[in-house]
């Protein structure tokens, strides 16, 4: 009986993990597209911000190490702390599938600027660059706002409907689902701090003084 009651709830996560994820990939492609939307002066502005950051990574001034992996980590911190502000809340729910989009479109738009400007030799950089902490910190992301859209959900269902079910026990969950999350992403703030400059020290060559192709 309990299995039975729990395919529905089974299906709707499987539903909101695909929507959500679709809505992220959307967005991805709407922040790689972005870039050919760019005129000439905005795209040689943005290649003279690459070719200083891959300078100030092969001068060794890239901030690195303990004060970067805070910086990170509080950056994650803030976005996901917004992401469980606006799931307890019904009006945030269309918000954090926005940011949901959003973040696609910074990572497309990241990945796309640099293909753009600089071929194999860019996609071979943001493997290096933007590949590696965001392998964990999408999928928190995502996690984390399915948490949050489920969460609204059971409040307009159990709330707004009349139904007065118990709040304890999906707020602790929506709580610890989310805390897992911050776990997660302070991995991957470590792993941009850590693993990431060690990366970018190598492939940074392939990009320095290249001509980019605008």
């Amino acid at each position: 009986m309990r299995s039975s009651a729990m395919q529905p709830m089974l299906k709707e996560q499987l539903n909101l993990y695909v929507f959500v994820s679709v809505l992220f990939i959307v967005g991805v492609v709407f922040g790689a597209l972005l870039v050919n939307a760019l005129t000439l002066d905005q795209q040689q502005d943005l290649a003279g911000d690459v070719q200083q950051f891959v300078g100030r990574i092969q001068d060794g001034t890239m901030l690195t190490g303990t004060e970067s992996f805070w910086d990170r980590a509080w950056f994650h911190a803030k976005w996901l702390l917004l992401v469980w502000v606006l799931g307890l809340t019904v009006v945030g729910m269309p918000l954090v599938l926005a940011l949901d989009f959003l973040k696609g479109v910074l990572v497309g738009f990241a990945v796309g600027t640099l293909v753009r400007q600089f071929a194999w030799k860019g996609l071979i950089f943001s493997l290096a660059s933007v590949a590696p902490p965001n392998l964990i910190a999408i999928p928190a992301f995502l996690i984390a706002s399915v948490s949050a859209v489920s969460f609204t959900i059971y409040i307009v269902k159990n709330r707004l409907f009349g139904r007065f079910g118990n709040m304890s026990q999906p707020l602790l969950r929506y709580v610890t689902q989310t805390a897992m999350m911050l776990v997660l992403l302070l991995g991957a703030a470590m792993i941009e701090s850590y693993l990431t400059p060690l990366l970018l020290q190598w492939v940074a060559p392939l990009v320095q003084g290249t001509d980019a192709g605008l």
